[in-house]
């Protein structure tokens, strides 16, 4: 066996770095758009929003409060004959005529630009004629959406869909876990290092069509926020129907090549090898109960109905928690047991999801069995095209480290170790996890202006509501994660509970730590990767995981040669920093949240509105 340094670590040590990445992080916490709009964005006295622009808000006794949200407009100073003009958009109506501009006209755009920063606020038309400190149009304030958690109606709208999504992302690791107890009750390192590493070729052959529930629960949204019945269907229909064609492939290499698949986390002559094909082999059938679940999953996320999914997730997995000891141990089957527990429990899953999305209409038969138009199944092909680049580096990232740390010893116990350290990880991960899932479900159906059909003025939503959304979902992110870090820190005497095999928990404690501190990162980015997915921006969010995989690799050909399996997880660190940086760019700079577009999108509106184009 190789021998390798680890780091020596004690609990006062990890709580003092611990508190240092949660104060440097807090420290650069602006770098983020985390901000609604800065206080003195155009000026350095004041934030200029159009008069009259009320949103409610919660006082400070409990109260609702109408207060002005700060949204800055546009105070372009032109020269013309000795007149200095306002190019915002108050001087632009007024010079048309003070208000005679049409109204339809003028509700839908300035609903537009000022539609409220949570789904709650409304937008009303005050008096033109009052003028409460009024100057050339525009009204001063200070008050803007809070960028912290307030347990307001911001709040309230991502805890309906939060929860639910927290507890069903929970069952699966769950489900993992209880798979891992028993497997390691066998007292064997190499079963579990053998159904780990058929777990993470199953999962890296999965990843290759796993773009298919984050395109459609984004479509998805988009059509129900327009309330689009036909749209919803056939953006589940089709992902369905591409879905059934991809996965027969994927079973069919994982039935026929197991030794060539298996190959790229195990080596040819590995005794996990034993263990790791028969698992495999079951487990392959469940690929697509499993993609039909996902997908349906992803669909029911896109009418915000994410408690439906919880029950059904809930009553499968039930089964699978019944029949693992059963099978393993009763039966006698070993791993192949519990390859046929999570086989009947993604079989129930499948099954029953199909049944609800037919009974609620979400689907029909004749758009599951038609071959989709290329006009409708475009937007699923260019999104997961863009995301097939993202999936194909996460695959290299994850195989690579499933390699490296079956490599490190051939006992299995460094690869068992590395397997309950994934699992400590989950613990916390599972949590931020369901929250980028929350931010690819609600930031597309906030970006899409609600209307009103009497008036046609916009309700709520629109790009300010998006923003204001995510600076909600990025504080949530770090608050999270900073509170699941510590909580896994605390949680890691347990380990000895997945495992008896000493060397094996004593193998899985530093990378444990790790995992734990990392969670702090984890937090923003697994958010801000949602709010990627969210606005669209496939190929962005696809570049920004090649460049951190090519950071990882770099890191597993220095840092497991002095530490063994914590190097491995100190490469994860390289890797998680460097997406985190994408989420920066993508937030500040290039993304269509970022404030210095949204305002150049609005200045536009402003101009169009000028020269009479709206």
């Amino acid at each position: 066996m190789k021998s390798y340094v680890y780091p020596s670590f004690n609990l006062p040590t990890i709580s003092f770095f611990f508190a240092l990445t949660i104060i440097a992080l807090v420290e650069k916490y602006e770098v983020f758009c985390f901000a609604v709009v800065p206080q003195s964005y155009i000026s350095s006295d004041n934030t200029n929003v159009i008069k009259g622009t009320n949103f409610p808000h919660e006082s400070r006794n409990g109260k609702s409060n109408a207060q002005s949200c700060s949204f800055p407009m546009y105070m372009k100073s032109v020269n013309h004959g000795n007149e200095n003009k306002s190019n915002s958009l108050s001087s632009i109506i007024r010079r048309r005529g003070g208000g005679s501009i049409e109204r339809g006209k003028f509700n839908r755009v300035k609903s537009t630009m000022l539609a409220s920063s949570s789904s709650s606020s409304t937008t009303a038309m005050d008096d033109e004629s009052s003028d409460d400190n009024k100057i050339n149009g525009i009204t001063h304030h200070h008050n803007s959406v809070s960028r912290w958690p307030s347990n307001d109606a911001l709040d309230k709208r991502i805890y309906k869909i939060a929860l639910p999504c927290i507890a069903n992302f929970a069952i699966n690791p769950l489900i993992g876990a209880v798979d891992l107890f028993w497997v390691g009750r066998m007292g064997n390192a190499l079963a579990i290092a053998g159904q780990a590493a058929a777990n993470q070729v199953f999962s890296s052959t999965f990843w290759l069509v796993s773009y298919l529930p984050s395109v459609t629960a984004t479509l998805v949204s988009k059509e129900h926020a327009k309330n689009d019945k036909e749209g919803v269907q056939d953006a589940i229909c089709q992902a369905m129907f591409l879905g059934f064609i991809i996965s027969i492939f994927g079973t069919g290499l994982m039935l026929t090549k197991p030794d060539l698949v298996l190959k790229s986390v195990l080596q040819a002559d590995a005794p996990a090898m034993e263990f790791a094909k028969p698992y495999l082999f079951i487990r392959a059938f469940s690929f697509l109960p499993s993609l039909i679940t996902t997908t349906s999953f992803a669909a029911f996320r896109g009418i915000l109905d994410t408690v439906t999914p919880l029950q059904i997730s809930l009553f499968s997995n039930f089964f699978n928690a019944v029949f693992d000891p059963i099978l393993i141990f009763n039966q006698n089957m070993g791993v192949r047991g519990a390859a046929y527990a999570t086989l009947a429990a993604e079989i129930i899953s499948a099954v029953t999801f199909l049944k609800i999305l037919f009974q609620r209409k979400m689907v029909r038969w004749s758009k599951l069995l038609k071959l989709p138009q290329w006009a409708t199944l475009k937007p699923l092909l260019l999104g997961g095209l863009a995301l097939q680049l993202r999936n194909l580096a996460l695959n290299i990232t994850f195989l690579s480290v499933a390699r490296v740390t079956q490599s490190i010893d051939n006992s299995g116990v460094s690869a068992a170790a590395h397997s309950i350290a994934i699992q400590v990880f989950q613990v916390g991960g599972v949590v931020l996890l369901a929250m980028s899932t929350v931010a690819q479900t609600l930031v597309p159906n906030e970006m899409v202006p609600k209307v009103d059909q009497k008036t046609g003025e916009i309700k709520s939503g629109g790009i300010r509501a998006a923003k204001a959304l995510v600076n909600r979902l990025m504080s949530w992110g770090f608050v999270l994660g900073s509170i699941l870090g510590a909580f896994q820190i605390l949680l890691l005497p347990m380990i000895h509970k997945f495992t008896p095999i000493v060397e094996v928990q004593e193998a899985a404690r530093v990378p444990s730590l790790i995992s734990s501190i990392l969670q702090i990162i984890n937090g923003l980015v697994f958010i801000g990767e949602g709010v990627m997915i969210g606005c669209g921006n496939f190929l962005t969010l696809s570049l920004t995981t090649v460049v951190a995989t090519i950071g990882i690799l770099a890191a597993l050909q220095v840092f497991p040669q002095k530490y063994g399996l914590a190097g491995v997880w100190m490469g994860f660190g390289v890797f998680n920093i460097l997406r985190l940086s994408g989420v920066i760019l993508h937030q500040k700079r290039i993304g269509p949240i970022a404030l210095r577009n949204i305002i150049e999108k609005e200045k536009e509106e402003a101009i169009r509105i000028q020269n009479g184009s709206i």
